[in-house]
């Protein structure tokens, strides 16, 4: 990987002011930019907002669609990659809690949450695929909250190359130190056992439809380590440099790399 300084936001995202809620990304794009960052990461469906409540199919969209050409321009803008999330709708009518790469040139590619969590069965349906991502010298993967429960999908995205992955959330139960200290019980797991950055921000405050989040995010090195963190609550950023050389450090490590000695055929049942 190339060394990259990274954005990841937490965003108050109502339920359905879309508009709004795009207007404010190019605010945090343009701030992102100022500080030198060349990526950036928003919640968990913080276009349109996030709900287990069927009117969310109100708000959901194609992809391509009106969300990712006004993302498009925003990232041309600013010459960014945004990593933003959407309720999107397939054309059989299916939503998907969805999140989108977008770069100067358009979209790069979607991720689709695989692992859906109980309350979000009535209305999403869930993906089927791990996409890859590789742009602006990263080779990356995407988790959306529920997903980062199941180690399996982690080390899947790092046997196939990743060197970070996002893990947008929206994650509505606790406070930001209570949400900060579940997080720590697994997601530096994540980091340490695959040997890759991990980056999660979370939605925060009311997004008037009946949900109260949080905040929180963390950036966490390829050996587990913290590095940086924000339980402010408050809409913020937090920004950090992941560096190649870390990364290197751990990966060319005989004892700290646990994955070159991965035995799988003695996995399977």
């Amino acid at each position: 990987m190339k060394n990259i300084r990274i954005a990841a936001v937490m965003m108050n995202c109502p339920l359905g002011r879309t508009r709004d809620n795009l207007e404010r990304m190019a605010g945090w794009v343009a701030s992102a930019k100022k500080r030198g960052a060349d990526f950036i990461c928003f919640p968990e469906m913080n276009v349109t907002g996030y709900s287990t409540r069927v009117a969310i199919k109100d708000s959901a969209q194609s992809v391509p669609g009106p969300i990712s050409q006004t993302l498009t321009g925003i990232a041309r803008e600013f010459d960014m990659v945004i990593l933003a999330g959407l309720a999107e709708k397939d054309a059989d009518g299916r939503v998907f809690a969805c999140h989108a790469v977008v770069s100067p040139k358009g979209v790069v590619g979607i991720y689709r949450k695989i692992h859906i969590a109980p309350p979000e069965k009535k209305v999403f349906s869930a993906g089927d695929s791990i996409p890859f991502f590789k742009i602006k010298g990263i080779k990356f993967g995407i988790q959306l909250c529920y997903d980062a429960h199941f180690p399996e999908l982690s080390t899947r995205m790092a046997t196939d190359g990743a060197e970070v992955i996002f893990m947008p959330h929206a994650s509505p139960r606790g406070t930001p130190l209570e949400k900060f200290n579940s997080w720590m019980r697994h997601l530096p797991a994540r980091a340490f056992d695959n040997g890759l950055y991990v980056v999660a921000c979370n939605q925060t405050g009311d997004n008037r439809n009946g949900l109260l989040f949080p905040g929180t995010a963390i950036i966490l090195d390829p050996s587990g380590r913290l590095i940086k963190k924000d339980i402010g609550g408050k809409e913020n950023m937090v920004i950090a440099d992941l560096k190649a050389r870390e990364l290197a450090g751990v990966r060319g490590h005989r004892m700290r790399y646990f994955l070159p000695n991965r035995r799988p055929e003695l996995y399977r049942p």
